[in-house]
């Protein structure tokens, strides 16, 4: 079981950090390497579309969750 690591980005000026098990975080960067952003612009994109009362790493594994979905759904 992989362990949770605290990491810690700037989105709109400011720190902020979040705890992520590796597969999380490693499928977070291929997200926003899809996308040509940087990480930071991602989370930044997530933050600002997350309900205010969702924990940032909690809504980080979720949209790690439904882009895997949309993946698996994908034709070959």
């Amino acid at each position: 079981m992989a362990t949770v690591e605290k990491r810690s980005v700037t989105i709109r000026g400011h720190r902020t950090s979040f705890s992520l098990e590796q597969p999380f975080y490693d499928d977070l960067v291929a997200i926003a390497t899809e996308r040509s952003l940087s990480l930071a612009a991602l989370v930044a994109e997530i933050d600002e579309t997350r309900p205010r009362d969702a924990n940032l790493s909690s809504a980080l594994r979720l949209h790690v969750l439904a882009w895997a979905k949309r993946g698996a759904s994908r034709p070959d």
